[in-house]
């Protein structure tokens, strides 16, 4: 992995300079012992704050809190009641390791959260449409990433948060979990065969997301509860009325939550679970930092109902290479890597997550082989990463790319008509309509990206 270069000095210079003088990694794979955790004195742990605290907050900020190399100091939430719920959990996770004196920051803007200078890393964990302008506004403070999939909403804003990442010289981690190896090590075990040449030439990648159902309800205006500051809570979505089931439910921490499924806010599987498995593809063929030539799609979206995005979708992007991809409802969920001389499938769940067409192609690899460097835990990989400030196993330029395929794919769906993608310069191949589709102009100006970084002196995303 690459050093980073122009790192800001932090009153924790082991943040830095440890691997360079010598110190070993420590890597624990469970929940730290009291005594474990002792080990690593406080002035030298990342001091960590979380930003959303809601269903995916809660299992990345228990998957934080687990490594002593990481302190959970301070809770961002615009729902009271999740702000609140987020801070018992990060202290009674410590008072359950012995402490007695506890106290973690709640706060309700991220904006103040972000001002603390001794915060040194934020995991951004909010819904799809707030991920950029927090990590943006989080990078140009200076504070370190982990940030949940898809990395932004759209490509204006990956492109972006990529710019301020390289600029301000923090180590930012995607949540795509497949990379690491825990605690689905089938993807990581299959791309890797699949790049060494195991199925001989590839041709075709089979990708299955699953699929989404209409709620069955119709849109219907509701009163804000008084503990969600929903006005903020729209951030650079298009004004509109409240309705729990497009934000989250009130009565569950960890129901899941109806933004993912409106299209303001999130864009359905194609962004949500394509942001995991199409990512895998990309690292599989070798385009972690390409893209697709051209994409063709289909798709059904949902209409007359509360939720708004694609349900049934079939989408074909050609790659370099002459291997093709191909997504479909009707897949198995996970991915298919076919070639010459057979296939590798991977998977999440079940009896069979990791299989193919002869279990020779299985066989462990040999010396000399590409290998993906080594992560056995996502959490702790990001945090050693800032530790060591080298690049994570889910880098930003990977994950900027990840995200062009799917949205790529997406815009090939709501235009109907096959799309040329130019991946050298990050847009669609002559074609002003597709481009467009690219930015979604925000609300109001406080929640643009763009204006946030000419304000800090970074200028706008910048062409390619």
């Amino acid at each position: 992995m690459n050093r980073r270069n122009g790192s800001r000095p932090t009153r924790r210079g082991f943040l830095v300079t440890a691997a360079r003088g010598g110190a070993g990694l420590l890597v624990f794979r469970s929940f730290p012992s009291r005594t474990l955790a002792a080990a690593i004195p406080a002035s030298e742990r990342i001091q960590v704050a979380q930003i959303g605290c809601g269903r995916m907050g809660r299992g990345d900020m228990e998957g934080v809190m687990k490594h002593p190399l990481a302190r959970v100091v301070a809770v961002c939430d615009l729902d009271s009641t999740r702000l609140a719920a987020g801070r018992t959990l990060a202290e009674e996770f410590y008072r359950k390791q012995g402490e007695t004196a506890v106290s973690v920051r709640a706060f309700r803007d991220h904006r103040e959260l972000l001002a603390q200078k001794d915060v040194d890393a934020v995991v951004v964990s909010t819904p799809d449409h707030w991920h950029a302008l927090v990590a943006v506004e989080a990078a140009i403070a200076g504070k370190h990433l982990y940030v949940q999939k898809p990395v932004t909403y759209d490509v204006a804003e990956a492109i972006a948060l990529r710019k301020v990442v390289h600029a301000k010289g923090v180590v930012l981690q995607t949540g795509s979990q497949q990379r690491s190896e825990e605690p689905w090590s089938s993807f990581r075990v299959a791309s890797e065969l699949v790049r060494n040449g195991r199925v001989g030439r590839l041709k075709t990648i089979r990708i299955g997301l699953g699929i989404d159902a209409p709620s069955g309800k119709r849109p219907a205006p509701m009163e804000v509860p008084p503990n969600l500051d929903f006005e903020r809570w729209l951030g650079a979505a298009p004004e509109q009325p409240y309705m729990e089931g497009r934000v989250h439910p009130q009565e569950s921490l960890t129901g899941r939550p109806g933004w993912i499924t409106t299209e303001e806010f999130g864009l359905g599987m194609i962004t949500n679970w394509g942001a995991h498995h199409v990512d895998v593809a990309q690292w599989a063929m070798g385009q972690e930092l390409g893209g697709p030539l051209a994409v063709e799609a289909r798709a059904d979206f949902m209409t007359d109902d509360l939720w708004t995005v694609h349900r049934s979708y079939h989408v074909e992007m050609d790659y370099p290479g002459g291997v093709r991809v191909i997504l479909d409802d009707g897949f198995e969920v996970g991915l298919k890597f076919e070639g010459d001389d057979g296939w590798i499938f991977c998977t999440r769940d079940g009896d069979a997550v990791l299989r193919a067409s002869d279990p020779k192609l299985l066989a462990p690899l040999g010396a000399g082989a590409t290998r993906w460097p080594p992560s056995r835990n996502h959490y702790l990989n990001w945090l050693e990463s800032v530790r060591d400030h080298v690049d994570p196993v889910a880098p930003i330029d990977h994950s900027v790319r990840s995200l062009e395929a799917c949205y790529a794919a997406w815009g090939a769906m709501k235009l109907k008509r096959p799309l040329r993608w130019d991946a050298a310069r990050e847009r669609f191949s002559d074609d002003a309509a597709a481009d467009a589709m690219l930015r979604r102009k925000p609300r109001r100006s406080e929640f643009d990206v763009t204006e946030v970084m000419r304000k800090a002196g970074l200028g706008g995303p910048g062409p390619r």
